[in-house]
């Protein structure tokens, strides 16, 4: 079982983005959450439709979960046009929360993996992340301000929280070209899990506590 696909994950979650029951990494729902976009991945990750959503980004849970620290995929629905309007970075008991709230039409999906440079989306420069290891979180079915008529996330300063284990710093990048880009700095390439939440719409990224 792994974390995002993998078992999901509490619900809820903290400032600033990605415990324990089955989610949906890959085309599922929030860890006991309503179903998200449906879509295929490198691993099927569905999570039981039967337990009650989260309430908030701060409810949590204290049960572990399992995780690893494989590339975690989901389609975005075909109607997808979507724009990132926060993100925020805290921890909870066993690990770091990172949540992107997104509005739009349709459902976003996503890429989370570990990648050895970060490169800014159209640009093409390398990025500044603090840390050892970069986790580079992609949302797909991205579209600019100008066509959701969503405000975009305007903050590109790094984001950080008192009292995070794994996660060093969280960098909002650019959407360019249908993808959404921010980059998630831990002191390791930690196991880590993706879950989609609802009402608001969010992707979230839990990174482990260190063993």
């Amino acid at each position: 079982m792994r974390w995002c696909g993998r078992t999901a994950a509490p619900g809820g979650f903290l400032v600033a983005v990605v415990a324990g029951s089955v989610l949906a990494g890959c085309g599922g729902t929030a860890p006991g959450g309503t179903p998200s976009a449906s879509g295929s991945s490198t691993t099927p990750r569905a999570i039981t439709s039967t337990q009650a959503s989260p309430s908030g980004d701060d409810a949590t849970e204290a049960a572990p979960f399992p995780a690893d620290t494989s590339p975690d995929t989901q389609d975005a629905s075909t109607d997808a046009a979507v724009t990132v309007t926060d993100v925020r970075l805290g921890h909870h008991e066993g690990f770091d929360r990172v949540v992107l709230e997104i509005d739009g039409a349709g459902t976003p999906g996503w890429d989370v993996r570990y990648v050895d440079v970060a490169v800014s989306q159209g640009r093409g420069e390398p990025v500044e992340v603090a840390g050892d290891a970069t986790l580079q979180v992609t949302i797909t079915g991205a579209r600019y301000p100008f066509d959701t008529g969503v405000d975009e996330f305007a903050n590109r300063e790094p984001i950080t929280a008192a009292g995070t284990e794994e996660v060093t710093e969280v960098l909002f990048d650019a959407t360019y070209e249908g993808t959404t880009v921010a980059f998630v700095g831990t002191t390791t390439e930690a196991p880590f899990r993706v879950y989609a939440m609802q009402n608001p719409e969010r992707v979230v990224v839990e990174v482990r506590d260190p063993a």
